[in-house]
């Protein structure tokens, strides 16, 4: 394993790695990046994507916290449909690992452009049709059936688009500015959050209870949008310059997936406790917490989506400056200090929320999920892809974030509300049972924070690593 904070050394042609020289590139320096106007659209074309996949991701989290439920899932029991409306949301995230290690081995062998427009046509006609489907009242038990089916295949697209952006950048910008380039994408998350929770906070002006009317169906027909101006734009999109190199020797992977499970078990382990603490928390504060506000402490619908809007704007801001950050003190030093950030904060930033005040809930939340949680966030658009090797690094990435996602993100909220609703049901702490699960709730903030900090010192620097080695940096 390469030390702590040096990047791990490039193979000069020729030389053994362990593994062979049929294995190495002929060409170990690193590879030339994109003009700068290619590389300007490039970052747009990739932020497009990253707004619309979160644009989709915060509609379908504030819809499931305020919406499905009585829409899809009615229940005499208070709360389960709640808890089944975050299984369908868990059912998004299930199944984004396979989307991810499909789409990932065709991103090695085909290459991240032709990925990258399938996956933003996938999701973008997923949540579109989401908003057509009839309720539970109009068609029974067809209703939440199509709207599983739909979260399923949007949850499949997904499961390479944030992969294939972090990839794209990470293989497409200079040398010394993979961090901050790599990271500009995840703004367009930010403005996908911002302008889902802005739509949200309108309709609820004035509308006391929006699953009642017909206006929860605008946000997601509104996908259509997002949909073609990113496939036009993605269409214009020049491969990336390690790809094209990998193409041009006649070095591509054939067996992509086969390849990574048998070498890049180590890093996707490390990947994966990376991972825990930044999915985990952004579902958790993204999603539970704005439920708890909302149906336990008794919040309004409108202070809860105003709380998620200001934690993306201070979000904008963290994610670019991570970006610096890992470009001047290394991907590691600085996750690692994002996540000691999320366990300091966590049993704070719950008792803030279990009191109820709506502009320290807003303050809360900006920390928590502005600033710690998408601080590791900004980071790890370079870290995980300079982790991997060349000929699977996509396969990789893919495998790492999305089945992450599953045990993380997904679980999270689902595991949450069912703890609310026992909590409730068992009257603990008298009338307000439900506001004492702050505390389960945030020990479980810290816990998924300890596994980043432990993982962090298991992976070597990878900052300035030759992207065209087809060695993994360990």
């Amino acid at each position: 394993m390469a030390s702590h904070g040096r990047p791990a050394p490039a193979v000069a042609p020729g030389a053994q790695a362990g593994r062979g020289n049929e294995h190495m590139l002929g060409r170990a320096s690193d590879h030339e990046g994109m003009s700068p106007a290619e590389l300007r659209r490039a970052t747009w074309t990739c932020s497009i994507g990253s707004a619309m996949e979160y644009y989709d991701f915060a509609l379908y989290s504030l819809a499931s916290a305020l919406v499905f439920g009585p829409l899809f899932f009615p229940s005499t029991v208070p709360f389960m449909g709640l808890v089944a409306s975050f299984a369908t949301y868990f059912l998004g995230f299930a199944v984004r690992p396979l989307g991810g290690i499909f789409f990932g081995a065709l991103g090695d062998r085909v290459g991240r452009k032709t990925v990258l427009l399938a996956t933003i046509t996938l999701m973008g006609l997923s949540s579109t049709a989401i908003g057509v489907i009839p309720t539970y009242q109009s068609i029974g038990v067809w209703a939440p059936i199509l709207l599983v089916l739909l979260r399923l295949l949007q949850g499949f697209g997904a499961g390479a688009e944030q992969a294939g952006v972090a990839i794209m950048m990470t293989e497409s910008a200079p040398v010394g500015r993979r961090g901050f380039y790599a990271a500009l994408p995840f703004l367009g998350i930010q403005v996908g959050t911002v302008v889902a929770g802005l739509v949200y906070f309108t309709m609820l002006v004035g509308v006391p209870n929006i699953a009642a009317t017909w206006l929860w169906r605008l946000p997601f027909l509104g996908s259509a949008i997002l949909l073609i101006t990113a496939v036009y734009m993605r269409m214009r999109l020049k491969e990336s310059p390690a790809f094209a190199r990998l193409r041009e020797e006649r070095h591509v992977e054939t067996t992509p997936i086969r390849e990574t499970l048998q070498t890049a078990w180590k890093p996707i382990l490390c990947g994966l406790g990376l991972r825990m603490a930044e999915n985990g928390s952004s579902s958790i504060y993204q999603v539970l917490a704005i439920s708890y506000l909302v149906h336990t402490v008794g919040m309004s619908g409108r202070w809860g989506t105003m709380a998620l809007i200001g934690a993306a704007c201070v979000g904008a801001g963290t994610i670019p400056v991570a970006g610096i950050l890992s470009d001047r003190f290394g991907r590691v030093r600085v996750y690692r200090a994002f996540a000691i950030l999320q366990v300091v904060t966590a049993l704070p930033i719950w008792f803030v929320f279990s009191r109820g005040n709506p502009w320290l809930c807003l303050a809360a939340l900006s920390l928590g999920l502005g600033i710690a949680t998408w601080g590791m966030f900004g980071t790890q658009g370079a870290l995980l892809p300079e982790m991997f090797g060349a000929r699977h690094r996509y396969t990789a990435v893919s495998f790492t974030r999305e089945f992450s996602s599953v045990i993380a993100g997904g679980v999270s909220p689902m595991v949450g509300q069912f703890l609310i609703a026992m909590f409730v049901h068992f009257h603990v702490d008298g009338t307000d049972g439900g506001k004492i699960a702050w505390l389960p709730l945030s020990t479980y903030v810290v816990f998924l924070g300890i596994l980043a900090i432990i993982a962090t010192y298991f992976i070597p620097e990878t900052r300035g690593r030759d992207l065209l080695d087809d060695r993994d940096a360990f």
